[in-house]
């Protein structure tokens, strides 16, 4: 396959998850082996919730939708015209992809990478998320049935591959870290993200920052679960502007989290802020618990830069108003571009220099 045949593949995938969006699925004609695959892949977006109760209908459109979003002729140009990749790669590498599970389809830039580059793919999904990535191989299979060799889910030990990218948590990355020491690898751990406010923040902005913390429950390391206040932070305007979001409360494992946290918190005679759906508690912490946000204030916006230079590790992004660097706009920390790297390292570049 040429990579300009591979981009088209892609592209054929990006038209038909655009089909799919919550209350407003529309089968369109011109999308390919819709007669086949489009009725089965809304019957399994509403199923996803009976196989991981945080996979909601709405948590799962929202994720195709953004991979819908991503997957243009456009952006796959852009992302991979800063690279130079071999049109037939006839040497490819077999790729082990140990996937997270902790939102919907979480895994697929790393597949999608892999694939991109003319590599084979073998695929060890989170028992969490088991269904809507080998439902999305199978169409792209049906794109290009060349694909069929390129492509394995394997459920036992991964063998017979070349490197690795794996994603888990702190403890399990030390587990891959000594099990993949001989292979090439790309070893994920625990990251959160932050904001940074000034107090000047407009209720639009606040609004779109209750969209960093509350989608997808806050499961992303991409969700916002630490804020970065002035001294003397009045969180009235923020509450106000997040009370948009109060529903979440009547999601039954996310009211269980909240009543679990809130009596911890409280058991320990810690200070909290709370509105009734959202916690907040002073803590230096990045990592804070479903249904809670950290806060910690600020006096000196040199010294919290030079705070989130030597967090880097920790942190996957940090949302503001550009008056901290390399922020990205309130509301946008769920919609990463192909370009957008977790922890900030390139995948494409590891997968084409990798011996």
């Amino acid at each position: 396959m040429t990579l300009e045949t591979k981009k088209s593949v892609f592209v054929e995938l990006g038209k038909f998850l655009s089909q799919f969006s919550e209350g407003n699925s529309t089968k369109k004609s011109d999308v390919l082996y819709n007669d086949i695959f489009f009725d089965d892949f809304e019957k399994l977006i509403h199923l996803s919730q009976s196989h991981n109760g945080w996979y909601t209908p709405e948590q799962v459109y929202f994720s195709v939708q953004s991979w819908a979003e991503a997957l243009t002729e456009e952006n796959i140009n852009k992302w991979l015209s800063a690279y130079k990749i071999d049109e037939n790669n006839e040497n490819p590498k077999t790729v082990a992809l140990i996937l997270a599970g902790n939102i919907p389809l979480v895994g697929f830039h790393d597949f999608l990478s892999v694939l991109i580059t003319g590599n084979k793919a073998l695929v060890k999904t989170s028992s969490n998320d088991q269904h809507l990535l080998p439902f999305l191989a199978k169409y792209l299979i049906a794109v290009d049935e060349n694909l069929k060799e390129k492509i394995t889910f394997v459920e036992g030990k991964l063998e017979n591959f070349d490197a690795v990218i794996a994603t888990g948590s702190n403890n399990t990355s030390r587990y891959f870290e000594y099990y993949f020491k001989d292979k090439p690898s790309i070893i994920r751990k625990n990251r959160n993200s932050a904001a940074v406010l000034n107090g000047k923040e407009t209720k639009e902005e606040l609004e779109a920052l209750g969209e960093d913390i509350f989608r997808y429950f806050g499961l992303g390391c991409r969700n916002v679960s630490k804020l970065f206040v002035p001294k003397g932070y009045s969180f009235d305007d923020f509450f106000q502007a997040v009370f948009k979001y109060q529903d979440v409360i009547q999601y039954e494992k996310y009211a269980n989290n909240y009543d679990y946290n809130k009596a911890v918190f409280l058991m320990s005679n810690f200070k909290l802020i709370d509105n009734g759906f959202l916690t907040l508690k002073e803590d230096s912490s990045y990592a804070s618990p479903i249904s809670s946000v950290f806060y910690e204030y600020y006096e000196n916006l040199e010294e919290l830069e030079k705070r989130l230079q030597a967090d880097q590790d920790q942190i996957q992004c940090i949302v503001g108003n550009d008056f901290v660097s390399h922020s990205i706009p309130f509301g946008k920390t769920q919609k990463p571009q192909l370009w957008d790297y977790a922890d900030n390292v390139d995948t494409i570049t590891f997968l084409l220099t990798t011996k």
